[in-house]
């Protein structure tokens, strides 16, 4: 199994087992950056080592599955993906689909029920 298909296998874990937790929505945020922040450092150690990457696309997913945070942990912690061009503008924007995608799920929550 390659590196990518492992961290997307990671992902689909986390989400499941988050579920079966009494607090899943805090479990999958706390995962998720976890794997986010681990893939990052991953993929740094495996760029100095001339090892196969995880793609960008990868990174990216994870950010907007909520792992930005970790990424942005990640980013800095590692030196990893701070100054390459388009990746930072695609960054942001995965941050921006993110968050709009967790505004419009707790405002759907917040007010279908009342």
């Amino acid at each position: 199994m390659n590196l990518n298909r492992f961290c997307y296998l990671l992902l689909i874990l986390s989400a499941s087992g988050s579920i079966f937790t009494p607090h899943p929505l805090v479990m999958w945020c706390l995962l998720v950056n976890v794997l986010t922040l681990v893939i990052y450092g991953a993929d740094k150690m495996a760029a100095r080592k001339a090892w196969r990457r995880v793609p960008e696309s990868t990174l990216l997913v994870f950010g907007v599955a909520g792992g930005w945070p970790g990424a942005i942990a990640g980013q800095q912690l590692f030196r990893h993906k701070t100054q390459k061009q388009p990746f930072k503008t695609y960054f942001i924007i995965s941050i921006l689909l993110s968050v709009s995608a967790m505004a419009a799920v707790y405002w759907l929550l917040a007010f279908s029920s009342s």
